[in-house]
């Protein structure tokens, strides 16, 4: 096999991870785009690409992620949860603001009582 047919063969195979990962849902659908990007790439270190590059007679101006990509099969996002519930943000900000003025005094007091020199 010639370097060209090796690439190629593993772009495929890359390409088809992207394609399952975009149709499956949860963390795997992450790696879709991700993997299409570096099938591309593959496709373009091919040995005869980088010659023709440097000879002068392959195109060097293509842009960054121009190549295949995988859209998701479906939505994205779940329902929106309506209420998400625990305590007000303005409660928490409350407490820890009484409890760092607390602290400050114990603190301060506890300062008082040793002195230094």
């Amino acid at each position: 096999m010639t370097g060209d047919a090796i690439l190629e063969k593993g772009a495929n195979r890359l390409q088809e991870l992207a394609d399952r990962a975009a149709a499956s849902s949860g963390p795997t659908a992450k790696l879709a785009e991700p993997l299409a990007e570096d099938a591309v790439l593959l496709r373009r270190m091919k040995p005869s690409l980088i010659k023709a590059r440097l000879k002068g007679d392959a195109p060097t101006d293509l842009r960054p992620g121009s190549g295949a990509t995988v859209a998701p099969t479906g939505p994205q996002l779940g329902k929106r949860k309506t209420k998400r519930g625990g305590p007000s943000p303005f409660l928490v900000i409350g407490v820890a603001l009484v409890a760092g003025v607390a602290l400050a005094k114990v603190l301060d007091w506890r300062g008082h009582a040793h002195p230094r020199g």
